[in-house]
């Protein structure tokens, strides 16, 4: 089973990458970009066959060690 966990900052939390991106796209010539918000995609390739137990063990992973809940948000797609 493939688990895909997306994690992105909270809304609030300042993303200085974002902007950094936005400014950029400016300077490109792409007019209009109002706001960026970057993160992070991690896919996962578990031995789990059950659905309930690997979305489970994943979202024990991300509490543990791929976000920092305090300032991070993540989502987990199990495929």
């Amino acid at each position: 089973m493939k688990a895909r966990v997306t994690v992105m900052l909270k809304t609030g939390v300042l993303d200085p990458q974002g902007e950094a991106i936005r400014h950029a796209l400016g300077s490109l010539g792409f007019a209009g970009v109002n706001g960026v918000r970057q993160g992070k995609v991690i896919e996962l390739d578990l031995a789990e066959t059950d659905a309930v137990a690997a979305e489970t063990a994943v979202k024990a992973m991300c509490e543990k060690l791929l976000a920092n809940t305090v300032i991070e948000s993540y989502r987990v797609e199990l495929h």
